[in-house]
């Protein structure tokens, strides 16, 4: 799975804001971005006259509209759901997943703080920068609002650069992690059965998916 890293912040500290301006540093750069927003107060699956809705009320697990430009992809979920649970439905065709929220989940976290709104955030686990109009008292690296070269370099050599050659497991819809020995055996194993399939030129991405129903 790509790299997650959430940007969190008390509300109106400028999240989006933050967002908005690293995914065009990011692109410039050739990385593929996707970005996930967190919402509290709950989303509705539609207006109930929507096609859509009759399909979820139907029973469909997921329903996607679609139009020449875009689509839009509704999935009900569990109230505990995780954040890697949701940047699942991405797949793995971006270098990094840009969170919005999900101050309680364990991705890595950047903070943005605004001396003229609420202190700062308390016990936020992995965090690993915090962007500031004022410097805090802290050995966590700090960031200026207007810095973003320098906090998009912290994203490309701490997560892109070394997601660059990756392998993802997932086992009942869930991410196995791996260590170095069975990830370079699995590489080795599918990449060389890919290679001896007839018409299969140099493989540069391999995905398999396997229902077992017994």
């Amino acid at each position: 799975m790509p790299a997650i890293v959430s940007i969190v912040g008390n509300s109106d500290s400028g999240k989006t804001t933050l967002v908005e301006k690293l995914i065009p540093e990011l692109k410039s750069r050739g990385c593929r971005i996707a970005t996930i927003k967190h919402t509290p107060h709950g989303m509705t699956l539609g207006d109930q006259d929507t096609d859509s809705w009759r399909h979820l009320q139907a029973g469909s697990e997921a329903t996607v509209t679609s139009s020449p430009t875009q689509m839009v992809l509704i999935k009900p979920i569990a109230p505990d759901v995780t954040l890697n649970e949701i940047a699942s439905i991405f797949g793995e065709n971006y270098d990094i997943i840009l969170a919005e929220g999900f101050k309680r989940d364990n991705a890595p976290k950047i903070e943005i703080h605004r001396s003229e709104s609420a202190p700062p955030l308390k016990d936020i686990k992995e965090l690993i920068a915090i962007v500031t109009d004022e410097p805090r008292e802290t050995e966590i690296r700090q960031f200026s609002l207007d810095d973003i070269k320098g906090l998009a370099d912290l994203l490309e050599e701490r997560f892109i650069k070394p997601g660059g050659n990756r392998i993802s497991l997932y086992i009942n819809d869930t991410p196995v992690p791996l260590s170095p020995f069975p990830k370079e055996v699995i590489t080795n194993i599918l990449t060389a059965i890919a290679s001896s399939l007839k018409g299969v030129a140099k493989v540069k991405s391999l995905e398999i998916f396997l229902s077992n129903k017994d």
